[in-house]
């Protein structure tokens, strides 16, 4: 791991986690560091730094991103402190009567996300990356990776870039800016493969996971979904039925992907074969 830093962390302070790891920001400098749980492969952190690099470069709004660092057992990456920021689900956990402001403001920033165009040279494909994931021995039931093999065939490769991870808990604010966090999954292709999540954040009922990660319940979570999706679209919210549809597919293959790349395991055969009905 020569490319890494090493990093004492009594320099640093705990600052919060998330479903791949734990945050810590540096007591004299405006620094923040990024170390994923343990069992995350170096090249996986790797990757993801140059991705949150080219992301930066072509003017997405994010952190700067700094360099790649160690603690001796975990690997990560170390961003521009933003100070006095608050994601917009942490918003709206504090202050629940800007539900609507935050929820609209999000649309609008997940529409000006997709309508950037990507430099595909420069920005891998998000089908593409499943694809190469999938045709991989033993990182999902092998049933369900035929199916998605044959399907990702009839999948767009549009031109637009993705956040790879889109959802509230990855875009803050400081009162001036409005910036993207947590993009190490950056890509291009249709935006349906970062809408398909935000759908599906919206269905989770377990109150004690989304009180963890987003500090909000069920009915704010889809009280949020109700708001952000007919604005993103442009529809009234009784047409929005058609739009979820047409997300399934994406949130499935992505679903199985994000769970072997938190648990490092394959999702359960009988998880595969209720998914296996949204393709």
């Amino acid at each position: 791991m020569k490319q890494y830093e090493t990093i004492n962390l009594s320099d640093y302070t705990y600052s919060g986690e998330g479903g791949q790891g734990v945050a810590y920001t540096h007591k004299s400098e405006k620094r923040l560091a990024k170390l994923f749980n343990p069992g995350f492969n170096a090249d996986f952190a790797v990757k993801e730094f140059e991705m949150a690099c080219v992301a930066y470069e072509l003017g997405v709004p994010t952190p700067k991103p700094f360099r790649l660092i160690t603690d001796g057992q975990r690997v990560g990456t170390e961003y521009e402190l933003i100070e006095h920021k608050r994601s917009f689900c942490r918003i709206i956990s504090e202050e629940p009567q800007r539900m609507e402001e935050i929820s609209l403001r999000f649309a609008e920033a997940c529409r000006e996300l997709h309508s950037t165009k990507a430099d595909t040279a420069r920005i891998p494909s998000m089908k593409a990356r499943m694809r190469d994931f999938y045709a991989t021995d033993g990182v999902a039931p092998a049933f369900f990776a035929e199916e998605v093999l044959r399907l990702l065939e009839q999948i767009p490769d549009t031109p637009c870039c993705l956040h790879g991870d889109m959802q509230i808990g990855n875009i803050i604010t400081d009162g001036k800016r409005t910036l993207w966090i947590d993009i190490g999954q950056f890509a291009y292709g249709a935006p349906e493969w970062d809408l398909g999540l935000c759908w599906r954040i919206s269905q989770i009922t377990d109150n004690k996971m989304l009180d963890h990660l987003f500090h909000l319940t069920s009915e704010q979570m889809q009280q949020h979904w109700n708001l952000f999706a007919p604005a993103y679209y442009g529809i009234e919210p009784e047409n929005i039925g058609e739009k979820i549809s047409k997300l399934l597919p994406y949130f499935a293959i992505k679903a199985a992907y994000m769970h072997y790349l938190t648990r490092h395991q394959p999702i359960a055969p009988d998880r595969a074969e209720q998914m296996l009905e949204m393709l």
